[in-house]
């Protein structure tokens, strides 16, 4: 059994694993875990690691004739290949990511970091620029922001902030 690496339509990555499955193939998608701002509020959500790209693992009998199959599969754009050879993936590779992504110290990429220049785009302060403390809830987060030549903390809305960079 050898991996290899199949092309998804735009955003299809997860319809196109779900649907190969089905058909019996052995697919990985990589994840990675984000923070983002949606709504206002910080939400945690899931993205391919390699957009576009999934991997599947096939039998040593590959022929172009078997490749149809996964070509005609929804959210599948092609199998990638390298002239008339199908990119093979190493397996050290495929368990190595496995290993990375089910370990407990997968990071989540934050929306904001501490410390983090910000700048308020909404509301009674907006314009006005300070530091990213830390996330208050889904809803609030708190910045350093300097009044009257103190610093003072203020809860904000996490979609009133923009990074500066």
């Amino acid at each position: 059994m050898q991996w290899y690496l199949v092309h998804t339509k735009p955003r299809q990555e997860v319809c196109a694993q779900q649907n190969l499955e089905q058909q019996g193939y052995e697919c990985y998608l990589p994840l990675l875990h984000k923070e983002k701002v949606r709504r206002g509020a910080l939400t945690l959500s899931s993205e391919a690691l390699f957009p576009r790209y999934l991997f599947i693992r096939l039998g040593a009998g590959l022929t172009s004739k078997s490749w149809a199959p996964i070509r005609s599969t929804k959210g599948v754009s092609r199998l990638v290949t390298f002239g008339t050879e199908p990119a093979k993936i190493s397996n050290d590779l495929v368990l190595a990511l496995q290993a990375a992504q089910q370990s407990e110290a997968a990071p989540v990429e934050r929306a904001f970091t501490p410390g983090q220049r910000v700048q308020l785009v909404e509301g009674a302060l907006s314009g006005i620029e300070g530091i990213f403390l830390e996330a208050d809830g889904e809803r609030r987060v708190m910045v350093l922001i300097e009044m009257l030549s103190k610093p003072v903390s203020v809860a904000v809305a996490p979609g009133s902030l923009r990074k500066i960079l």
